[in-house]
């Protein structure tokens, strides 16, 4: 179902008069701006993604050159919301039926907001989106939040505002994580494959180059254990990385000049989020995977706010992959919440005297 175009089109004045005694000194007439939504076209693309660059919650995922690698497999229902014709939050989405999602393409969504967005403003452009959602017969929006690693100044605006629409946590999922300020002591146990792989002469190259990874390392395992295909084909992954070549980077584990394991990192400004990971079967002899988080930790990002492992959960967050989050926890990562929500479009109205 295609959403109709809406706008809204309340231009009441507030009227303020200062008097002493029976005299009036003077009268200010002051217009309530109007927080007009919008529903994404190829005409707002640059508009879009000016402001993605200038966001305090934004990522290059969020980027329509991103974006639209899978716009065939979703209807789009990405919303611009303007302040009168300032462009002040966007909402990268999806739509399936009666239900919005923060887009179930990307890794991350929610309200996306400016540097100079302040909460009023804030609140007024979620309320104008779950009123515009529901006169678009949209029952429900279901949002998957930023985690705030990601986060380039305070932003948890959206927090507060799921509060005060009740809305419902649907799933929780756990990413591991290493703050690199307080950065924990890598274990024994990840070190002694660092030193099996130098002894065996492993080294790391970087660049663009994924097809070995993709089609002898990634790909067979993903189908092996999990009769699965990775998110991205060689295809979409080499297309998206020549459009974000400082974000999206290739790490290849190599001995005597073959592939034995491999990362995709996906970089922002504050995290070195790990993609892809993946080894042949002589993982634990070589210790591959060891040698090269070591040096991606301790060396190539260690500059970066967070190193971020991703999630180790299954089953909709209900468990977690325990040999796999022991492994990243033995990095010095530790846990933080990627939270999901459904809110109700008609709750829009609980969000029209927040402000006293």
């Amino acid at each position: 179902m295609l959403f109709k175009r809406y706008r809204s089109h309340d231009k009441s004045k507030n009227n303020f008069s200062f008097t002493i005694g029976n005299q009036q000194l003077f009268s200010l007439s002051k217009s309530i701006p109007t927080f007009n939504v919008e529903i994404y076209n190829s005409a707002h693309k640059n508009v879009w993604n000016q402001f993605v660059e200038r966001a305090k919650n934004a990522t290059f995922l969020f980027h329509r050159n991103f974006m639209e690698y899978h716009s065939d497999r979703f209807e789009d229902a990405s919303l611009l919301v303007f302040k009168d014709t300032k462009l002040v939050g966007i909402l990268p989405a999806n739509r399936e039926g009666d239900t919005v999602y923060s887009h179930k393409g990307l890794s991350y969504g929610g309200l996306v907001l400016s540097t100079k967005t302040k909460i009023e403003d804030a609140t007024l452009a979620f309320k104008a989106i779950l009123k515009f959602l529901e006169v678009q017969e949209v029952t429900r929006l279901q949002l998957k939040v930023l985690p705030k690693i990601y986060h380039l100044q305070p932003a948890d605006e959206i927090d507060y505002l799921l509060f005060l629409t009740e809305a419902t946590q649907t799933r929780v999922d756990v990413s591991a994580t290493i703050y690199n300020e307080r950065a924990s002591k890598i274990q024994g146990n990840r070190m002694e494959g660092v030193k099996k792989a130098e002894k065996q002469g492993l080294y790391v190259e970087a660049g663009k180059d994924f097809e070995p990874f993709w089609n002898k390392i990634l790909i067979p395992n993903l189908q092996r254990r999990h009769n699965a295909k990775p998110v991205h084909s060689l295809e979409e992954i080499e297309m998206l990385a020549a459009k974000f070549p400082k974000n999206i980077v290739q790490f290849n584990v190599l001995k005597d000049e073959g592939i034995v394991a491999g990362a995709t990192m996906f970089i922002t400004d504050t995290v070195a989020h790990v993609q892809y990971i993946s080894a042949n079967e002589d993982k634990q002899q070589l210790g591959s995977l060891d040698f090269l988080f070591h040096q991606l930790i301790t060396s190539t990002y260690r500059e970066k706010k967070y190193f971020d492992f991703g999630v180790s959960n299954e089953n909709q967050g209900k468990n977690i992959n325990k040999g796999l989050q022991y492994w990243k926890e033995c990095f010095g990562a530790r846990s933080i919440a990627q939270e999901f929500y459904e809110i109700n479009t008609a709750h829009h109205t609980k969000l029209d005297s927040v402000f006293i």
